[in-house]
Formats: C-alpha cells, sequence, structure tokens
C-alpha cells in the first residue's frame, strides 16, 4: 500500500520569541523539522508534502528536494493546513500520515507499529497517543468498547473523570487517505478562534460509521511538540539521552552521559572511551578503541581506529590509526593526518597532510603543507603559508628534520632526510639529505652585558625623574 506523509509546519512559533522559523530550531545538531523528515525517510515514505507558510523559503532551503511542498497562506488551523495537501495528495490511494514538523522525538518504529495497528484493524484513522504522568494542557482519548476511540476531549471541556486520564493526543496520525480528505470536507470553523481543526476530523470519521485506533507509545517523549524554548530544552535533554544510551548499548563506553553532547548523525565504533566535556557533531564518525577527552570538541571528522584525542578542537579533519592529537591541538579543515602521527600541545594543523608517523609535539602552525612521513616538527617551527595575498605551499620529504624556532616560508620544498638547523629562516630549497642553517653567526661581546645593564637602568631612572 502506497504511504504518503503530511508535515505540518506552516505555525510562526511566536513563542520561541526568535526571528528563526520554529522548526528550524536545532535539536542535537538538526533542525526539528530535519529529525521528523529523516524518520518519514527510515519507512519508505513515497510522497512527502510539507505545509509551509511563514518562513517558507528557509525550510525550502533547508529540506530542498526530500519533500515537495502546500503553502498555508491563512494559518486557520491544523485542518485547514492538512486540507492543502488536497490538490497533491487527495484522490491518492494508501496510507497518509500526518506529523508536526516540531516532533522530532517521534520514532521510526513508532509509527510502523502505529501503521500494523492501523490496517490489521481496517481503520479508518488511528492516532498516536502516549500515558503522560502529567497530562495538564493535552486532549485526552477517550476509549470506548473494545478500547476503541470513542472521542478526544481538549483540557477545557474534560469532566473531573475526563480530566483524569492519562492517555493524550500527541497530535501525530495516520488516516485512509481518501477517507482524510473526504472528512476534511466536513469540517467547521466553529469555534472561538475560528479555525479548522484536525481533531475533528476523528468525530466525523465516527459519526460516518468508520472504525479509529489508538496506538499507545511507551514512550511519552514522543508527545513533545516544541513551542517554546523550555520545550526546546527539554527536546535537547531527552533525545541527547537517546542517543548517548544507543551508543553505550552498541559497546561505547561514555564515562559521564549528563556531560557528553553527540549529535543524532555521529557514528562511534566499539570499546570507544568518551570522557566527560565531549562534544561530538554533525556527521563525524569515530572508529574503534578510541579515547576521546575530557573537553573535545570534533566536528564532521573522521576518526581512525585508536586515536586519542584530549583537550582539543578538531573541524573537518581526518585522523589515522593509532596517532594521537592534544592536549589543546587545533585541527582546522583539511587536516589529514597519516597513522601513528603526534599532534601535541598548542599545535594547529590546516589544510595540511602529513604522512604515517611524523610529529609535531609542540606550540607549531602547519598550514598549506604536503608532510611526509616520519618527519619531525621542532618546537615553535612554523610554515609561513600567506604572504598578505596568496597562500603558497610546503613541502617536505618522508624522514626530514625541521628543528625548533624554524620558519619554511612557503612556496618551499624541503627534501627527503634533509635536516633544517633550528632558528632557521627558509626561503629557498633544500634538496635531499641535504642540511640547511639559515641564521647570522653569533658574537659574544666581552664583559658588555654589565654595560647594557648600566644603560637599561640609567633609562629607567630618567623616565622617573
Amino acid at each position: 500500500m502506497k504511504l504518503m506523509a503530511i508535515v505540518l509546519a506552516a505555525g510562526q512559533g511566536k513563542r520561541m520569541k526568535s526571528k528563526l522559523y520554529k522548526v528550524l530550531h536545532s535539536v542535537c545538531g538538526k533542525p526539528m523539522v530535519g529529525h521528523v523528515i529523516d524518520t518519514l525517510a527510515h519507512i519508505e515514505i513515497e510522497k512527502t508534502l510539507v505545509i509551509v507558510g511563514h518562513g517558507a523559503e528557509a525550510v525550502q532551503g533547508y529540506l530542498g528536494d526530500k519533500a515537495e511542498y502546500a503553502l498555508q497562506e491563512k494559518q486557520l488551523g491544523t485542518g485547514h493546513a492538512v486540507l492543502q495537501a488536497k490538490e497533491v495528495l487527495g484522490s491518492e490511494e494508501g496510507i497518509t500520515f500526518v506529523v508536526c514538523g516540531d516532533t522530532p522525538l517521534v520514532r521510526a518504529e513508532t509509527l510502523v507499529k502505529m501503521m500494523q495497528l492501523h490496517q490489521d484493524s481496517g481503520a479508518a484513522g488511528t492516532i498516536l497517543t502516549a500515558e503522560m504522568t502529567d497530562a495538564t494542557g493535552y486532549g485526552r482519548i477517550i476509549r470506548g468498547e473494545g478500547g476503541r476511540v470513542d472521542r478526544i476531549v481538549e483540557q477545557k471541556d474534560c469532566t473531573p473523570d475526563e480530566a483524569a486520564v492519562r492517555e493524550i493526543n500527541t497530535g501525530t496520525y495516520c488516516f485512509d487517505n481518501r477517507k482524510l480528505f473526504a472528512a476534511l470536507e466536513n469540517v467547521k470553523n466553529e469555534n472561538v478562534q475560528g479555525e479548522y481543526y484536525l481533531t475533528d476530523v476523528i468525530s466525523i470519521l465516527k459519526s460516518m460509521g468508520e472504525n479509529v485506533e489508538a496506538y499507545c507509545t511507551p514512550d511519552e517523549a514522543e508527545a513533545i511538540g516544541v513551542n517554546d524554548r523550555i520545550a526546546l530544552s527539554e527536546a535537547e535533554r531527552l533525545m541527547r539521552e537517546r542517543i548517548n544510551r544507543a551508543h553505550m548499548v552498541e559497546g561505547v563506553t561514555i564515562i559521564d552521559p549528563a556531560q557528553t553532547y553527540i549529535e543524532k548523525d555521529v557514528v562511534i565504533g566499539p570499546d570507544t572511551i568518551v570522557h566527560p566535556g565531549t562534544v561530538l557533531r554533525g556527521r563525524t564518525v569515530i572508529g574503534s578503541d578510541c579515547i576521546l577527552g575530557p573537553n573535545v570538541e570534533i566536528t564532521d571528522s573522521t576518526i581512525h581506529d585508536g586515536v586519542v584525542i584530549k583537550y582539543s578542537v578538531l573541524q573537518e579533519a581526518s585522523v589515522g590509526n593509532e596517532s594521537s592529537v592534544g592536549p589543546y591541538a587545533y585541527l582546522r579543515p583539511g587536516a589529514d593526518l597519516g597513522e601513528h602521527v603526534k599532534i601535541g600541545d598548542f599545535v594547529e594543523i590546516k589544510n595540511a597532510k602529513l604522512g604515517d608517523g611524523s610529529k609535531v609535539s609542540h606550540l607549531s602552525y602547519v598550514g598549506d603543507a604536503e608532510v611526509g612521513k616520519n618527519v619531525n616538527f621542532g618546537c615553535g617551527a612554523i610554515t609561513v603559508n600567506y604572504d598578505g595575498f596568496n597562500k603558497s605551499l610546503t613541502e617536505i620529504g618522508d624522514d626530514a628534520f625541521v628543528g625548533s624556532n624554524v620558519n619554511l616560508i612557503a612556496p618551499v620544498k624541503i627534501g627527503k632526510g634533509a635536516y633544517v638547523v633550528a632558528g632557521s629562516t627558509i626561503t629557498t630549497n633544500v634538496e635531499e639529505n641535504d642540511l640547511a642553517i639559515a641564521r647570522e653567526r653569533q658574537t659574544n661581546k666581552k664583559g658588555y652585558a654589565d654595560r647594557m645593564r648600566g644603560k637599561l637602568q640609567a633609562k629607567k631612572n630618567s623616565k622617573k625623574s
């Protein structure tokens, strides 16, 4: 049977008090509507239609061709929003999910179970429900004979007995598509707000003699719809807990989950240990047997097996097997480390490839460079890659030695096995196995230190008088 989905994403979200369109606010590194679209993709929805209104261009710009779009020019309620899909979906046969774009915690497996109940029972509509510890503010699900849904009662209309019901409407549904649009034609706006409510479809279907079912999710987090910053924070917390738990189930050790922030699309191999203060963002991939942290931030990077990283920041970088980074290192976009590479304290790497076994142990900058295998950078050695107008490449061959406080003025090549003496500023190529020294010969002036101190003291005294 054909599966379709309507995502409601037209609301302005005034309670967010933000210039950013509500469904584009991020939860664990991804806009809320992105989580919803990804969830639908996991259940192989054939056609997804996003109902947009305020901020339509921003939503379409983010989602691109992952969905089709229909515009709700005036926000006249959820029923009116779904009706905007009639031109695209109204004549289709199949099952249609209706999901709000601000419900990032709905799971694909929950939608599958909901759909199975819908099909097995021959229902015209099925509601996703949850049992809440505190159901205040939610519409209550009142079940009738055989446990089938009898009606939805909003909080303000509840009798004391109905208010005591803990099963609530989450706002996620699946419908027989033809019956959904037939019922929508009969929805009225005879209420104080003058809006057309999707919940009225349930009573209309019942009046037509149709069966309406409800699937109650065991995870009440799936009921959360984000309408303000407080709910956004709660959704972030719940999703972070869910993500961390999933990694731990798959063999990752997270020392303190409450102090570990891992975004949705991050992949981590088994037997990796994640220490507190670690932040893993974007499409980062972490191998097996790594040690991350404490206090590591990694974004859109690939970390291979057995890597150790602590107190460092990595962005769009790649780190090979058994390498180490930190403490206090910064790997910027284009940093590409081979195997068994050591990047030490206060080292910055940018757009540079380092071969296997190379070491940049402390206080150095390597940018726009191709560094061979088993190269050693001494303390304070740097590649001078920018002349104020252009960036140029530094090339260093295998087994070369670059001494402390060396400046390599790009473009320049250091040959295989070459040795650059500490304190040198290198402006021309160094051939293979050559030794390069570029510094003025040292001169010692006997006894001159006392004379120098005297001059400096006199200058200091003259400033005081």
